[in-house]
């Protein structure tokens, strides 16, 4: 008899015994959050990741967008466009502030927002843009700065899947306005939880500090003020050592995604669309980490995507996930006005999406084993 396979989860996080070590260092230190020497040495690496840009972590890549927007002076009676196809974080830091979120829909081929679409949405009261890089695949940058120029608008890139990505040589974060990432456990490179916000100058960074705790400013021995409204979103050293764990390999574990995508793509072959229906993702391999490896079922396939991803865990023991749906439907935008048919391209990826195995300690083995599976149930 046969052994069964081992479950192949859809992302599953490296952490090297290094790595370990240094979270337990911090543990013995006594020095565990605020403030702590691991925290302050995490973001000047990030810096430098990011040629030098000022950079400050956060404990989610979800407040980042919140207090980028504050720092840009966004609320009550503005408009931020920003893409159906995403995390709700997204859209819920726009209402987090008090302004209004437009969304604009995508472009089918690269799932990010679709820039005419984007344009054509602006109006006075426009005065930001979040675009989303979904799967690590940044959208066109010189576009979207051309357009955010003309309009006079501010950049809130949500690169939370896009840490390592590239546009035309550069990475994603060391130029542009201001960029948040999230370190969630399931990303390229982890916190556990946690995220950075990539900003313009050090004035910007100062006030990234205050948003970050309580609004306070501290001078002296024990000169304390509060001039803004702040929260409680500052990371803790045991997971900066994570962090700074992981920085090590990023590079790596960047190329072995990339590695694995193009193996996925000779593996599905070249009439898998045609004989299927189904649709692979752009094989953007010069500027995409290669976060998700995701495809988009048949809209009149033989199979449901519940059911769809029911067999690959019960017959094949792979793991999957969707992402996303399209904000605009849960019942919070709905109760603003949102329903279906006003963003088509959004609903039918965000109904048919799927999100395959794609981690670093997956080998091409792995993605030999999920192709056939997911062949094997496309063909019932």
């Amino acid at each position: 008899m046969t052994a069964p396979l081992p479950f192949l989860p859809f992302s599953r996080p490296t952490i090297d015994e290094a790595t370990i070590a240094a979270v337990g260092d911090v543990l013995r230190s006594g020095w565990l959050t605020n403030g702590g020497p691991k925290a302050a040495a995490f973001e000047a690496e990030l810096s430098s990741y990011f040629g030098g840009r000022p950079v400050r972590v956060f404990n989610s890549g979800t407040c980042t967008m919140e207090i980028a927007l504050r720092i840009a002076g966004i609320g009550p009676g503005d408009e931020v466009i920003t893409t159906p196809i995403s995390w709700v974080a997204t859209a819920n830091v726009i209402l987090e502030v008090g302004a209004t979120p437009v969304f604009a829909d995508i472009d089918p081929v690269t799932r990010n927002i679709d820039l005419d679409k984007l344009e054509a949405a602006i109006t006075p009261r426009t005065r930001a843009i979040i675009p989303v890089y979904l799967a690590g695949l940044p959208v066109d940058m010189d576009r979207l700065y051309a357009i955010a120029g003309k309009n006079k608008l501010r950049v809130v890139e949500d690169a939370a899947q896009a840490f390592g990505s590239t546009w035309k040589g550069r990475r994603i974060g060391s130029f542009g306005d201001f960029a948040s990432f999230s370190f969630q456990v399931n990303k390229n490179l982890t916190t556990g939880e946690g995220g950075c916000l990539v900003m313009n100058t050090p004035d910007e960074a100062v006030l990234a500090e205050k948003f970050r705790l309580q609004g306070v400013t501290r001078s002296g021995v024990d000169g304390i003020d509060v001039d803004v409204l702040g929260g409680k979103y500052n990371m803790t050293d045991i997971a900066a050592a994570i962090g700074l764990g992981q920085m090590k390999t990023i590079d790596a574990v960047n190329a072995h995604r990339r590695r694995l995508a193009e193996h996925y793509f000779e593996c599905f072959g070249n009439q898998f669309e045609a004989q299927t229906g189904a649709q692979l993702p752009l094989a953007a391999f010069d500027t995409s980490n290669w976060h998700l490896f995701q495809i988009i079922l048949p809209d009149s396939g033989p199979t449901t995507r519940a059911d769809f991803m029911t067999r690959l865990k019960q017959q094949h023991q792979v793991g999957t996930g969707f992402h996303y749906a399209a904000i605009h439907l849960f019942s919070l935008y709905r109760e603003l006005g949102f329903h279906e048919g006003m963003f088509p391209e959004s609903e039918r990826i965000g109904r048919l999406t799927v999100t395959l195995p794609m981690f670093y300690a997956m080998t091409e083995a792995d993605v030999e084993r999920v192709v056939a599976a997911v062949k094997a149930v496309l063909a019932k």
